[in-house]
């Protein structure tokens, strides 16, 4: 029965519209990559690199907000993350340069990490016994809902007027909502009686080294070369790409700090690391990983195809992208009710065979049409598995933790899933720039003369994603033949295509591995 002390909205109205910043910020970034592409004349590579940027920084920083807005106070922690997205926000809204944008990016990233645990903790200190589980949950269904309205919101912003709009009003809306948390209720926090620890610090530092060495090092793979470094590397050591070695650092520093953590038998913020240590929450830690990482590689590729490609406008984006939106919503409300264990396994088989199934078939149907009905069902199973898997899992993994880090499980489920979608939108760029590299190579090797005529003209070893229109321009400037530009633009489309198609394969065998470990589950 809940509380008979009325529920207050206005507190929870206050957090909500934190989060719906969150979401509009990324989703905005997301829906816009032909805009920003020309304004700043630059690649998509460089929104990708933003994107990845914003994930990495919440991914590493997360363990350590939690603790930061128990230590200083949720209220004092949550107004400063608020008031250094909006400067986040101006800086996108009046960037000079992509390399700023990237810098906002960052800054919203370190924003957020601490914003979201900050409002759980807001949340305990102003709604009591049942209200809390109500207001969490309606907390967690806002992120979901947003998503939809805020893709389209974007993209008809974008398409309509300007991108740089919806970081203006986001940079608005951020000051009003700064201005209301004056109303929420104040806590002193715990300092100076509870304080992180030296060996927490050095802890969570190496494992935030890790994720970053691991994330840039897998959006840099097309430039640096994925097992010999490629001529553009900054350095190779043994003729090693950096990529590589960076990766390979990375897992290596984690599995350092686990052992170092057993040792040391180290607690805190750093103990719910511990679950890494068993087999059965280390496989379900992977499938939060692997669905994350999924879910962030098709909302990549597809803006990336539609905008770039196609040459279609950010509204038509967000269009495509509304039935994985709602679909995802409705899944995760569909397995909410889930409470026993037979019911959350058989329900998160189902989920995964629904992303597998969805994404094969995408790379099976997919064209140039969006509103084909097949590829709408198959961008519905697709969320639909996404969003009922990220409830499942969680859930299933809070069930089996200790007791002594259950608070700790959400943030650790947090920075995975950032982390996720860091290495997931890299995987997702480094597949379809590198088999459209091999593509356009292989069709050239088949048809000496167009190559050799391309070759003399371009740097066929920096392949790109460019729309035809984009592509002929610059071969009219190199001045070669009409045939030639006709069989260049024809060699671009196919390759772009096969490109598309054998991503989403790629995606969908990921989504198996991550299904391997509850295929053996009874």
């Amino acid at each position: 029965m809940i509380d008979k002390v009325r529920f207050n909205w206005l507190p929870l109205a206050i957090l909500a519209s934190a989060q719906v910043l969150l979401v509009f910020n990324i989703a905005t970034l997301k829906i816009s990559i032909e805009g920003i592409v020309t304004a700043f004349e630059t690649g998509s590579g460089m929104v990708k690199t933003a994107i990845i940027m914003y994930s990495l920084v919440v991914a590493a920083s997360i363990l350590a907000s939690t603790r930061l807005a128990i230590i200083i106070g949720a209220r004092r922690i949550f107004r400063a993350s608020i008031a250094l997205f909006g400067l986040a926000m101006a800086a996108m809204a009046w960037s000079p340069n992509a390399s700023v944008l990237v810098l906002a990016q960052m800054i919203a990233g370190a924003a957020a990490a601490v914003l979201t645990p900050a409002s759980v903790q807001l949340i305990a200190n102003h709604y009591p016994g049942e209200q809390r589980a109500i207001a969490l949950g309606r907390l967690s269904a806002t992120r979901s809902l947003s998503l939809a309205p805020a893709f389209l919101i974007a993209g008809a912003i974008a398409t309509w007027n300007d991108w740089r709009i919806t970081f203006m009003l986001l940079l608005v809306l951020a000051a009003g909502v700064y201005f209301c948390s004056l109303y929420l209720r104040h806590d002193r926090g715990l300092l100076p009686n509870v304080k992180i620890t030296s060996t927490e610090i050095a802890g969570l530092a190496a494992v935030g080294l890790a994720m970053l060495l691991i994330g840039l090092s897998t959006d840099n793979i097309t430039n640096w070369g994925m097992v010999r470094a490629r001529p553009g590397a900054p350095f190779s050591l043994l003729s090693l790409s950096p990529a590589l070695i960076g990766m390979l650092l990375g897992a290596a520093l984690i599995k350092l700090v686990l052992v170092w953590m057993g040792r040391r038998h180290v607690g805190g913020c750093l103990g719910v690391m511990q679950l890494l240590n068993t087999p059965m929450q280390r496989s379900m830690l992977l499938s939060i990983f692997t669905i994350a990482a999924v879910s962030s590689g098709v909302t990549f590729l597809i803006p990336l195809y539609i905008e770039i490609v196609q040459g279609r406008s950010s509204l038509a984006t967000a269009y495509a992208l509304v039935p994985f939106t709602i679909a995802s919503f409705v899944g995760a409300l569909f397995v909410s009710r889930f409470g026993t264990p037979v019911a959350m396994r058989n329900a998160t088989r189902y989920a995964f065979l629904a992303v597998g199934t969805g994404l094969v078939l995408l790379g099976a149907i997919v064209r140039n049409d969006w509103s084909d009905a097949s590829v709408v069902l198959s961008l519905a199973a697709i969320g639909l598995g996404e969003g009922a898997l990220a409830t499942l899992l969680f859930k299933t993994l809070a069930a089996v933790a200790p007791l002594e880090v259950s608070e700790d499980v959400e943030p650790l489920c947090s920075a995975t899933s950032h982390f996720a979608a860091a290495v997931g939108a890299a995987i997702a760029g480094a597949l379809v720039i590198g088999v459209l590299s091999l593509n356009v190579n292989r069709h050239l090797a088949s048809d000496p003369a167009i190559g050799t005529e391309l070759r003399a003209h371009l740097d066929l070893n920096r392949v790109a994603f460019i729309s035809n229109d984009r592509l002929q321009q610059v071969l009219e400037q190199a001045a070669l033949t009409p045939e030639h530009i006709a069989n260049a633009v024809q060699i671009n489309t196919d390759a772009r295509l096969f490109a598309l198609k054998l991503s989403f394969f790629a995606l969908a065998g990921l989504t198996f591995v991550g299904f391997l470990p509850h295929a053996r589950d009874r």
